[in-house]
């Protein structure tokens, strides 16, 4: 009936206005433009301090390393034609950071992870865990890793750098808020190449620089059995709680807010975290995963389709085939200050992502919970899991208002 008919258009319009917004076309999946270059920075400030701190720490193969890394970024454009990142596993980074792991313990853990979200994928309890858990907690671990990463991005980044790097931050930031949206000159391009044009005339040791250029393979490693078992009770299972949450459970939900019409399932993420982790190790990469903050920042910064994160990857593979032995002098000339920047904008657009999911008080309130257990406690990802669950339970069972379809 005409009526009905004017009905069910209505119903769609909402949702086909934001597949036009957030997806191109299948035909344009593929599109390279300024756009795309831009987003694909929109993950350096999160990814470049892990790598190097980590390479440092334990003493890694620098050219492996970035080799890896890139050559994952472009499996992953090729695999979802979205921006899915590839982030260093966090939890384990820090444990290798702080308690200076050897090598091999680090990828024996990316094999033991690996192993574990494989049998997790392939069971259906990815799946399941995606049906079970209230969507306002999931929000709840994305508000509280947007709130990490902004924090972090001002205590760690730019504090840090005194008087040099707050300017830099400053104008990094001014550059990003008058350049937000600009269809000619991206946003990200302009950060980028302020840091760079900075790096390049007051930090850089040029001939430090010409002395590592030099064409290098990744180095091949086999973990044995005891780096394995080591590397599963200090590494992997400390790290699983975050990568179940961040990783899956709240990438999972980004990306069907941002890409519907590509949307991958539980199971096809799960697949390729434990694909990347199950390959990477035996080639000196770091262990690895997806993120919805990486996500979120190669969003925000203009990524639509795959070419973003493969350009991405394009630069580390470049940097680790011919640049590897300059590495050192590369991390340490472009200033973190502007990499924090990038990284206040990431985890800026993770709490802009959850503003907009239309939770209800209820939904709001577990949110925070979970939230503020992730972001703030040891261990913050599983207790903030666990306490968001309990509070959504305990406000069901209250009398019944009107919910949100999130809640």
């Amino acid at each position: 009936m005409p009526g009905r008919r004017s009905g069910e258009d209505g119903m769609k319009s909402a949702p086909l206005a934001l597949v036009s917004e957030v997806a191109p076309p299948p035909a344009l999946t593929w599109r390279l433009n300024r756009h795309e270059l831009a987003g694909a920075f929109g993950d350096l400030g999160t990814d470049l301090p892990l790598l190097a701190a980590m390479i440092l720490a334990a003493r890694l193969d620098a050219a492996s390393v970035l080799i890896v890394f890139g050559a994952l970024q472009v499996f992953t454009g090729l695999v979802y034609r979205m921006p899915m990142p590839v982030q260093p596993l966090k939890a384990m980074a820090a444990l290798v950071i702080t308690q200076q792991l050897s090598p091999g313990v680090l990828y024996g853990g990316g094999l033991a992870i690996g192993v574990i979200v494989l049998l997790l994928a392939l069971s259906g309890s990815l799946s399941w865990l995606a049906r079970v858990i209230p969507v306002p907690v999931v929000r709840g671990i994305q508000f509280g890793l947007g709130l990490q990463l902004a924090l972090l991005a001002g205590r760690d980044f730019i504090a840090r750098e005194g008087p040099v790097g707050w300017t830099l931050a400053a104008a990094a930031f001014a550059l990003a808020i008058l350049l937000w949206g600009n269809r000619r000159w991206p946003a990200a391009l302009a950060v980028v190449g302020l840091g760079a044009g900075y790096a390049a005339l007051f930090r850089l040791d040029w001939a430090a620089l010409g002395a590592g250029v030099g064409f290098t393979l990744p180095s091949w490693h086999a973990p044995t059995a005891a780096d394995v078992l080591t590397g599963l009770l200090v590494l992997a299972l400390p790290q699983l709680p975050l990568s179940l949450a961040n990783s899956l459970l709240a990438t999972h939900r980004l990306a069907a807010d941002l890409f519907p019409d590509r949307a991958p399932t539980m199971r096809k993420l799960g697949l390729t975290y434990a694909a990347m982790n199950l390959v990477a190790p035996w080639l000196g990469g770091v262990p690895v995963c997806h993120g919805s903050g990486g996500m979120a920042g190669h969003h925000a910064f203009g990524a639509r389709v795959g070419v973003s994160v493969m350009i991405y990857g394009g630069l580390f593979l470049a940097a680790g085939l011919f640049f590897s032995g300059s590495f050192d002098t590369l991390i340490h000339g472009f200033p973190r200050a502007v990499l924090g920047v990038l990284l206040f904008f990431e985890g800026l657009a993770l709490l802009r992502r959850v503003s907009a999911a239309g939770l209800d008080t209820r939904g709001w309130l577990v949110t925070l919970v979970t939230a503020l257990c992730a972001a703030g406690l040891p261990s913050g990802y599983l207790i903030g899991l666990a306490a968001g669950w309990l509070t959504h339970v305990g406000l069901a069972r209250q009398p019944a208002t009107t919910q949100s379809p999130d809640a």
